[in-house]
């Protein structure tokens, strides 16, 4: 499924025909952020946009993660919270993205937040305007890399707070883990129990 020539219209028919599953709030103990999971193609493979944190940042210096952050009092969603920290971390205009549609929350812990990810399509090659003091730079990823790991060895699970589990994916030098990694392995997931 993940060759697909036509996986970019089979990932939106799916994300448009699911409801992802939300993380309750109740007692407004997690902060709620958002993340823009960018996914484009070159040539006929799609590729993920990871961005990696600069070493100034307050939160999770140096990891591998999605462009996003907490949501403001004014956005008015978190999907305008992804696209507007997309614009703010790395200059991706938000006209120039695709929501494909949300997939199910993730929690980080420390600090403790809601994470909510929307899949957006963008155009390759892009003119990124890189924001140095929060993105030490881009990090682009085959989606095939991602599916071929699901049964390897170098997929190792890790341990991240109690009984909830991530697996880690290494790629040319970079380790992908924690809640960005949990992200990819619910957006597998999702694109392979609708039986694709």
């Amino acid at each position: 499924m993940i060759c697909r020539p036509d996986l970019g219209r089979t990932i939106k028919d799916i994300l448009s025909n699911r409801s992802p599953h939300h993380i309750q709030n109740d007692n407004l103990y997690y902060t709620p952020a958002a993340v823009l999971v960018p996914i484009f193609k070159i040539n006929d493979e799609y590729h993920l946009l990871f961005i990696k944190r600069a070493p100034s940042v307050e939160y999770h210096r140096g990891h591998i993660s999605f462009p996003g952050g907490v949501v403001d009092e004014t956005d008015g969603s978190p999907e305008e919270a992804a696209l507007r920290e997309a614009y703010e971390e790395i200059g991706l205009l938000k006209n120039d993205v695709e929501i494909m549609g949300p997939i199910d929350d993730s929690l980080t812990f420390v600090p403790p937040f809601i994470v909510h990810p929307f899949v957006g399509l963008i155009p390759h090659p892009y003119p990124f305007n890189i924001n140095p003091k929060e993105v030490e730079k881009t990090i682009e990823v085959p989606l095939t890399f991602f599916a071929s790991q699901v049964s390897k060895d170098n997929v190792t699970p890790a341990e991240f707070e109690g009984d909830i589990v991530y697996p880690e994916y290494r790629y040319n030098g970079e380790l992908i883990w924690g809640t960005t990694a949990s992200i990819v392995a619910n957006f597998l997931r999702i694109l392979k129990m609708e039986g694709h």
